[in-house]
Order: structure tokens, then C-alpha cells, then sequence
């Protein structure tokens, strides 16, 4: 069986209204009307794409322990291109085409300007990734990644209960009742309310 690559589209649509992305009790990523988008594609199949407007992300990254609680949410503007792959049908009824106004507020001359931004982007996520070669388990859930000011980037992981999330001082992750928060101060591990705490 032959992989097929992932690709980025030439198109450049934004968002026709304000949208929500993903949301659970552990937090949310919105985007607002405008945004900017252009499609990741695998074959002839829609699976993602590289945004930019301007949303946020909330995340309750706060352990419940003995001790009380640990960490602190993680909240962000989210105001430079940021990736999302995953089940994106339901969005692409909320796009329409982009106009030269639209560039001009998001910084850029032109769709080209714009475009090569989001290949920097699209070439840093899936650089030496067998992503980029192969396709993900269709169960894989949703994936964003997010530059941070290390021009590194953030991963988002989510599928139903479960959550990883990798930033530059914080990894996360979570799944029903279980919980792993490694911090600069304390790695914190939680099981069905006992707590395990390391402090560096």
C-alpha cells in the first residue's frame, strides 16, 4: 500500500462566524469570524487546517491533591497561524472566500504572503514526523500545535476524556480520573483521588 502525503491546499478561505473548535469540562480553543484558513489535505480528503485570526485557548491545568490544589490554568490569545488536524467537515460549511481586506488586517500584502507563513508552519509540525508521510489512525482525535516564543511549538492532544498537552514549561495529561502535571517546580501524578507529588 502506497502512503500518500499530507498536503497543503492553495486555497485561502476564513470563517464566515465565531467558532468553537473543541470543548470539554477541561477547556476550549475558539477562533473568531475572519479567520483565516487554508486546508491540510491527505489524497482527495480534507483532514485539518493552518488558521489565523484571532481566538483563545482555555485549559484547566490545575491538580487537585492532599496538599490542595497545584499549577495554574493555561490561558492564551491565540493571534499567530496555529494548526488543527482532525474531523474537520463539519467547519468547512463555515468558510467562505477571503478578500484583500482580509489579509490586510492579518498583516499580510497578499494570499501568497499568507500562504507561505502557513508553510512555515505546516513544514515545522510534520518535519521528520511519519506523519508526513502516512495518515493517522481516523480515531486519532484532534491535534493543534501552537508557536510558542521559543519559535518551538505546543501540542494539543484531545479525544473524548483524554488530554495531552506539551508547552514549553508544562506537560499535561489527563484521562478520566488520572492525572500527570510535570511542571519547572513539581512533577504530580493522580489516581482516583490519591495523589503522588515529586518536587524538584
Amino acid at each position: 500500500m502506497m502512503w500518500q502525503n499530507y498536503q497543503l491546499d492553495n486555497t485561502v478561505s476564513k470563517a464566515t462566524e465565531a467558532m468553537t473548535l473543541w470543548q470539554t469540562q477541561k477547556g476550549l480553543i475558539e477562533i473568531n469570524k475572519n479567520t483565516l484558513a487554508i486546508p491540510i489535505k491527505l489524497g482527495d480528503q480534507q483532514k485539518g487546517y493552518i488558521l489565523h485570526g484571532h481566538g483563545k485557548l482555555l485549559l484547566d491545568t490545575i491538580v487537585e491533591t492532599e496538599e490542595g490544589a497545584i499549577g495554574k490554568p493555561v490561558e492564551k490569545e491565540l493571534n499567530e497561524p496555529f494548526l488543527m488536524l482532525g474531523n474537520t467537515e463539519e467547519m468547512q460549511q463555515h468558510f467562505s472566500a477571503a478578500d484583500q481586506e482580509d489579509f490586510t488586517k492579518r498583516g499580510y500584502e497578499n494570499p501568497q504572503e499568507f500562504a507561505a507563513k502557513a508553510k512555515d508552519l505546516y513544514d515545522q509540525f510534520f518535519r521528520g514526523k511519519v506523519h508526513s508521510r502516512q495518515g493517522f489512525d481516523e480515531n486519532h482525535g484532534l491535534i493543534f500545535a501552537f508557536q510558542n516564543e521559543t519559535s518551538k511549538l505546543d501540542i494539543l492532544v484531545a479525544k473524548g476524556s483524554k488530554l495531552v498537552y506539551k508547552a514549553m514549561d508544562i506537560v499535561f495529561v489527563s484521562n478520566e480520573n488520572k492525572v500527570v502535571l510535570k511542571s519547572p517546580r513539581e512533577v504530580v501524578c493522580t489516581s482516583n483521588g490519591k495523589s503522588f507529588i515529586v518536587k524538584k
